[in-house]
């Protein structure tokens, strides 16, 4: 990431692509704590009583999946993702810029669009054909946390759509104050 971009500067619409990412980010992080709930009980009920629940396992990978799939998308708007950035620490700071729009541009956003379009199909046929767990005792409507990927997905575009509009400004004249 560009020094430049370290204390971004306002943006109008980065701002609001940020903060509407953030505010569902931080919605869906909460169910983190109902996830320890689950697990806690999965665990009391698996080595206390010797008797696991299928839904609560299930629930479990479900609401993981949640909190990692918007938690993605709030580290691409924060800027806290890992990078293995070998040669950006040698760059100046608009070849930096460059580096970000052209990975954005080329590598992370045809990334994004393909695995949401593809995702939405995907969705689509869970829930025309009511697709359900495979075990016996595990949690119908399966479609339901298919449609998180292409959710997710969306938010991550969202997120580097406003990294990118900050890495231009910066790159064309709106540098950071």
């Amino acid at each position: 990431m560009s020094d430049l971009l370290k204390e971004p500067a306002p943006h109008p619409i980065a701002d609001h692509l940020d903060g509407l990412v953030r505010r569902i980010a931080h919605a869906a992080a909460w169910l983190n704590l109902l996830l320890i709930g689950v697990i806690l009980a999965q665990v009391v009920l698996r080595y206390g009583f010797h008797h696991g629940l299928v839904p609560l396992e299930e629930l479990m990978w479900h609401l993981y999946a949640v909190a990692f799939m918007f938690g993605i998308a709030r580290a691409i708007s924060t800027d806290s993702h890992i990078r293995v950035d070998l040669l950006h620490g040698m760059l100046p700071p608009r070849g930096k810029l460059w580096v970000e729009v052209l990975g954005i541009t080329l590598l992370l956003m045809p990334f994004l669009w393909v695995v949401f379009d593809h995702s939405l199909s995907w969705v689509a046929d869970a829930y025309r054909v009511g697709e359900a767990s495979t075990s016996p005792q595990g949690l119908p409507h399966r479609w339901i946390i298919k449609a998180v990927i292409p959710v997710g997905f969306a938010l991550m575009f969202l997120a580097a759509l406003a990294r990118l509009l900050r890495a231009l400004a910066a790159l064309f004249g709106r540098a950071p104050a």
